[in-house]
């Protein structure tokens, strides 16, 4: 029997859903969400079976205007990601759409070669008679081939776009085993997880002042698994916010973090983590080349 194989780079503006739309193609948390813009900094791979054919999203982070060096290398994480890839696919939150913000991503797709479909996501939050003009104003814009419309969220359409991509991707064998979700180690996962419980639960100037970073990660007899996970803050005032009143905000991370390791990993996690001041560590190379990113 013939299959299908290829790489599909999700690509747009920060909070488009690009992560919801990657976690619920594959029925599991494999990215991490949150209300907050700018959540994603590199790459992830999910895998997904649809029949025989195999398509393997890669959630980007978002395209937005850099300042910092970390901005700048995950910026380029992105692109990297569609010139890797058989079809891009730029999402778009509707409800917020603006095809004037959206003119400059649009012309730089364009000029990548790649095929490239538009998906329009939250739907359910525009009214349809905005909705379609819309569409046809971004598919006339970018020369997409193909224009989607879901709600990632709530997975209407979802299938019907999962089906049309394999059907997309160039016939060859499968790239994954079939029963794996994605490319990230269970380290990367551990150190996301936390990091989504610092973004969920402090305030905006924090989390883009934090990097997480997974020490070590050890089985035990038992089954269960010890973690030892340090958060790097960028001043000593976002240590004292991450740790909180007597370690209490550091123990609700952790316990949340935890738990949703639990989940994920189906085994007893021990968590610990520690936090530690390091200044300019989103200017650092090196530091960026351990987060996945080409510093």
């Amino acid at each position: 029997m013939t299959t299908r194989c290829g790489y599909v780079a999700l690509l747009g503006r920060p909070n488009a859903g690009k992560s919801t739309l990657l976690n619920q193609a594959i029925g599991a948390k494999v990215s991490i969400v949150t209300p907050k813009a700018q959540t994603t900094r590199f790459r992830i791979s999910g895998i997904v079976m649809r029949g025989g054919d195999q398509i393997v999203l890669v959630d980007t982070p978002g395209i937005f205007a850099p300042k910092r060096r970390l901005d700048r290398a995950m910026v380029a994480a992105a692109w990297e990601g569609v010139a890797g890839a058989d079809l891009a696919c730029l999402i778009v939150d509707a409800a917020k759409a603006d095809p004037d913000d959206l003119a400059e991503p649009i012309e730089a797709l364009a000029a990548t070669g790649r095929p490239r479909w538009l998906i329009l996501n939250k739907i359910d939050l525009l009214p349809r008679d905005k909705l379609l003009p819309l569409a046809e104003t971004l598919a006339r814009q970018g020369g997409f081939a193909e224009v989607f419309m879901i709600s990632a969220l709530k997975r209407d359409g979802v299938d019907r776009l999962l089906d049309a991509l394999a059907a997309a991707m160039p016939e060859g064998p499968h790239l994954y085993p079939e029963d794996e979700l994605t490319d990230q180690t269970e380290r990367m996962l551990a150190a996301e997880l936390v990091r989504e419980q610092i973004f969920l639960q402090l305030r905006d100037e924090v989390p883009y002042g934090a990097s997480v970073e997974t020490e070590s990660f050890s089985e035990r007899k038992d089954g269960s698994v010890r973690i030892d996970v340090t958060v790097y803050v960028a001043r000593a005032g976002h240590k004292k916010i991450v740790l909180g009143e007597g370690g209490a905000r550091i123990k609700s991370i952790g316990s949340r973090a935890r738990r949703d390791l639990e989940r994920q990993l189906e085994r007893r996690v021990h968590l610990f983590l520690n936090v530690k001041e390091r200044p300019g560590w989103d200017e650092e190379a090196a530091r960026l080349r351990a987060l996945g990113l080409d510093g």
